[in-house]
């Protein structure tokens, strides 16, 4: 008999539903017996001991469903051994919980900060085994992460149908991408929706620049010009701040988010007409894409064999298109970034695209 916990943390993506029934499929393809503990509302439900037992039946159906049929929420990293409002030491209640239930294993899934609390926890002697969830694909230690081509197709297919409103009326449309730390997703939603300009956290721009490009863009005959932006996309002026400056002038809230800063910035200077549209949580949302259907269960099942045989401390990743096993204490703490100087943006200058740089 195996005793398997299971839960899904931070923001929910598509395809969560998908890797736990590859992991849950396996163990039942293995004739094992397992008792699944499925906790709810991610590590709040492992601190406070909120789950319920799940069988196989209940992940037959969900392969195609977004979201999380566990529910999730977040618990920073940051705060996660600090007491909580009652004093409860969180980190303790959730060695207790796991003892209690005599857990053989818990299965993580989830993004950069979830996998820093899932190795504090293989640090504390817990076995874990996890599974790269986020629609950033900021997680060291692994080519993709499972949510980031669904995100892709969405957020593309948003500046997609701009597209057309945009030539209509001659505008300069600004579309606003999720990514506050990395621009992955920005730049290939950019890029395969032809975007003209893409402005990325990891590359300060020079509005300046992003001018000129449109301005080149209108001597060419070009009557609007398309901008993917990441919503953590900075100025050189503000890359310059030091930490604490930045986050004072970020709490004048003179504009909802950077998009609108770009907007008036170019809108002052050219006098042209912009407009800013924010696809948001639509891009974390529906069902998952045929790719990562297919790339949720090979983790999912690759996660299941190491829990048979009982290897623990884990990420299952990808690396050159085949399933890897990532040690967990490689993977806490570290971002994927994307690099300025990396292939793929030299590729998409080469196409005529502006970084802004």
């Amino acid at each position: 008999m195996k005793r398997i916990g299971m839960l899904t943390s931070g923001g929910d993506c598509q395809a969560l539903n998908a890797a736990m029934r590859g992991v849950v499929k396996t163990l039942d393809h293995s004739k094992e017996e397992v008792e699944i503990y499925g906790f709810l509302d991610g590590y709040k439900g492992l601190i406070y001991g909120k789950f319920v037992m799940l069988t196989g039946k209940d992940f037959s159906g969900i392969l195609t469903k977004g979201g999380t049929i566990l529910g999730t929420s977040r618990t920073p990293f940051k705060t996660i051994q600090d007491p909580d409002a009652n004093g409860l030491d969180k980190v303790a209640a959730m060695k207790q919980n796991y003892h209690k239930l005599q857990l053989d294993c818990l299965v993580i899934l989830g993004g950069n900060g979830t996998h820093k609390t899932a190795n504090l926890l293989r640090e504390e002697g817990l076995n874990v085994v996890t599974l790269p969830k986020t629609i950033d694909n900021d997680l060291w230690g692994t080519d993709m992460t499972f949510g980031f081509q669904s995100a892709v197709d969405i957020a593309t297919g948003a500046i997609d149908c701009i597209h057309t409103t945009a030539a209509s009326h001659g505008r300069v449309f600004i579309v606003e991408v999720m990514g506050h730390k990395v621009g992955w997703l920005t730049l290939n939603a950019g890029m395969a929706s032809g975007a003209d300009i893409i402005l990325l956290p990891e590359i300060p721009y020079d509005i300046d620049k992003v001018i000129a490009k449109i301005e080149e863009r209108d001597k060419a005959g070009s009557r609007f010009t398309i901008i993917a932006v990441a919503e953590g996309a900075i100025s050189k002026e503000d890359a310059a701040l030091s930490k604490k400056e930045y986050k004072k002038k970020l709490e004048k809230k003179v504009y909802p988010s950077v998009s609108y800063e770009v907007a008036a910035a170019i809108q002052e200077k050219t006098g042209r007409e912009v407009r800013v549209t924010v696809p948001g949580h639509m891009q974390r949302g529906g069902s998952p894409c045929p790719y990562d259907r297919v790339f949720a269960s090979r983790l999912g099942a690759e996660a299941g064999k190491l829990i048979l045989e009982e290897k623990y401390g884990f990420m299952v990743g990808l690396k050159n298109q085949e399933i890897v096993r990532v040690p967990l204490a490689d993977v806490a703490g570290k971002l994927k970034m994307v690099e300025p100087d990396s292939t793929i943006v030299k590729e998409a200058k080469l196409l005529g695209i502006s970084f802004g740089d």
